[in-house]
């Protein structure tokens, strides 16, 4: 069964991870967000109660 010789298929399965660890990844790696996010505060606040009836 010639699809059991591993020789060609590994070669093009290490050569694409190859490519793309090398070109792609560090294109997408470098991207910056236009939002960095925020720190929160540790601190937590006091919440104001609920003063509407309930009716």
């Amino acid at each position: 069964m010639p699809q059991l010789n591993p020789a060609p298929w590994f070669y093009i399965l290490v050569a694409s991870w190859l490519i793309l660890t090398a070109m792609v990844l560090p294109k997408i790696l470098n991207y910056v967000f236009p939002n960095e996010p925020n720190t929160q505060d540790t601190i937590k606040t006091k919440k104001d109660s609920w003063l509407w009836p309930w009716h």
